[in-house]
């Protein structure tokens, strides 16, 4: 019922923004409802897809059908609507000013588009690189350890686009390292085959890496065993975190880690192990409790690559065709080896986080 409730779109084809996204400070972008998500874009057209498949398992082939056009409109319309040249716009006000384009002074790019049209599946391929690449050159701020959610932050435009301005420039979501968008952006460089950049910026996130000495310490103020909701990104309080405990991106930071770069998937009674790691890794070690059986996974990388596994084998036995690996919970303990090499994995998962944004 929700995803028929989603369906209306504004007068660029994409999905109606309302009071907000998942960006809940951008409330008055399309409060007068004619406002349109970039993003909501890409991530309604995951859901489509994937409950589209659901639907067709419970034989409602025509709610199915009305899914996928409406996925396929979607895309189309984000491809034509949306693309500012270098990157994915954000929104479009309820006048039909753009947002999160290079022609505003203030959130000329904000990361969730970027990530969503990679993580979607669904973007043109050169453009979502390009987006990514456009990332990293204004968003990512190794100096500070930053990943930024959006820049410039807003402040003085004439814009209302919510109480998101009412933060003081760099200050969670307006423009600070929002971190769950952050790791969007961790999981979009490896879906990419990225893997050297998706390990770089895993490090970045890490909050460990914020208490190496006493200084930085003092600069981060929060604990640094837990993930922080965002992280400060002006003067005076460049560095400092915000909000810990109190946070999802702690789930979203492991998943990264163990999903997109580890690359381990556990779907039904299977295992597919598809890595995106930096290319000077030799290789790791992951070991799998099932019930009452351990697989003890090891992971090669003789080739020094980032990304495809041109070999699998359970117990010493090559595993054909698909390299999914069988799970059974027979007590015993089972030994697992991957080889990375030329060959994308062909059981290569999907990858499209879907979920709870």
């Amino acid at each position: 019922r929700a995803l028929d409730r989603s369906l209306d779109v504004g007068s660029h084809g994409l999905p109606l923004i309302g009071a907000g996204d998942w960006n809940d400070g951008m409330n008055r972008v399309g409060h007068e409802g004619r406002g349109e998500s970039v993003w909501l874009g890409w991530f309604l057209l995951v859901n489509l897809r994937e409950f589209a498949r659901i639907a067709d398992l419970r034989a409602e082939g025509e709610r199915a059908a009305r899914w996928r056009m409406k996925a396929a409109s979607l895309q189309a319309s984000l491809e034509r609507e949306a693309w500012d040249g270098e990157w994915y716009r954000r929104a479009f006000f309820d006048d039909g000013t753009p947002l999160g384009s290079a022609a505003n002074d203030e959130c000329r790019i904000d990361s969730i588009s970027q990530s969503w049209a990679v993580l979607s599946g669904a973007g043109n391929r050169g453009r979502a690189r390009q987006a990514m690449e456009s990332v990293e050159r204004q968003l990512v701020r190794r100096y500070d350890r930053l990943l930024l959610l959006l820049s410039p932050p807003f402040d003085r435009t004439p814009l209302d686009p919510g109480y998101i301005k009412g933060y003081p420039p760099g200050i969670r979501e307006n423009g600070g390292q929002y971190t769950h968008a952050a790791i969007w952006s961790v999981m979009a460089f490896a879906e990419l085959g990225e893997g050297d950049k998706a390990a770089d910026l895993f490090n970045l996130l890490n909050p460990i890496r914020r208490s190496s000495g006493r200084a930085d310490v003092q600069k981060y103020k929060v604990e640094p065993y837990v993930v922080a909701a965002d992280t400060y990104s002006e003067p005076p309080h460049v560095g400092r975190g915000g909000w810990t405990w109190y946070t999802g991106a702690a789930g979203w930071l492991h998943r990264a880690g163990l999903e997109w770069i580890l690359g381990f998937r556990k779907r039904g009674s299977t295992l597919c192990i598809d890595p995106c790691i930096p290319k000077q890794w030799k290789g790791f070690e992951i070991v799998y409790r099932h019930g009452r059986t351990f697989y003890r996974i090891a992971v090669e990388n003789p080739k020094g690559v980032c990304r495809g596994v041109s070999r699998v084998s359970l117990d010493g036995a090559p595993i054909p065709g698909k390299a999914l690996i069988p799970l059974s919970d027979d007590g015993r303990e089972h030994q697992v080896q991957v080889v990375l090499g030329d060959a994308m994995c062909a059981a290569e998962p999907d990858r499209a986080a879907g979920g709870d944004p």
